[in-house]
């Protein structure tokens, strides 16, 4: 064979394989790019429709309770032994059906209609036991109030505190991934802010 043939068929085999990988390359990096602009996307509907709102819940849940808190003068609602004074119980009820519960309605709701934005493959323990709390003191509290069935005047259930905790460092999670993917991206300003 001649030798320029062989030359030229070498250089084609390279320019060809030179172009295939490129094209390769070229293709991987835009599948990257997407797969990043679409977990920038699902996790900026994390943080508006769920995490951002359930964490503004909470904040906003451990301010009241604390100046309920104040307005009680202790560092808890019921003594040790469950019971509470009338004027108490009527401050407690008043900021039970105005705040406590309305607030935990409303996390509920958000828990109910976006699943599908909850981080991880499973409800969470805590994201259940917190229904668990809600639906065990709306029902009671409800029934008190349209048949006049004394209760306890507080959940069957504790409070978890651990879905606070849960909640808020998802947040942070959150907010962490949205920034360092709105970096890799090139994205000079963020599209959700602090």
């Amino acid at each position: 064979m001649d030798i320029r043939i062989e030359v030229a068929l070498i250089a084609a085999v390279v320019t060809a394989a030179g172009w295939l990988i490129t094209h390769v390359m070229q293709v991987r990096r835009e599948r990257e790019k997407e797969s990043r602009e679409a977990l920038l996307k699902y996790t900026e509907r994390q943080l508006e429709e769920l995490y951002g709102p359930l964490a503004f819940l909470i904040i906003e849940g451990r301010r009241t309770f604390h100046d309920l808190l104040e307005n009680l003068g202790r560092s808890q609602v019921f003594a040790v032994d469950g019971t509470i004074s009338p004027g108490d119980l009527k401050t407690w009820l008043f900021w039970a059906e105005h705040d406590a519960i309305p607030r935990n309605g409303r996390i509920k709701d958000l828990l109910a209609t976006k699943t599908h934005l909850i981080e991880g493959t499973a409800m969470p323990e805590s994201y259940k036991a917190l229904l668990d709390h809600h639906n065990s003191w709306i029902i009671n509290h409800l029934r008190w109030q349209k048949e006049q069935v004394p209760y306890s005047w507080h959940s069957k259930t504790n409070y978890p505190v651990e879905f606070e905790r849960e909640v808020l460092l998802t947040f942070s999670d959150l907010k962490r991934r949205h920034a360092e993917l709105v970096v890799a991206l090139g994205n000079k300003s963020e599209r959700l802010t602090s």
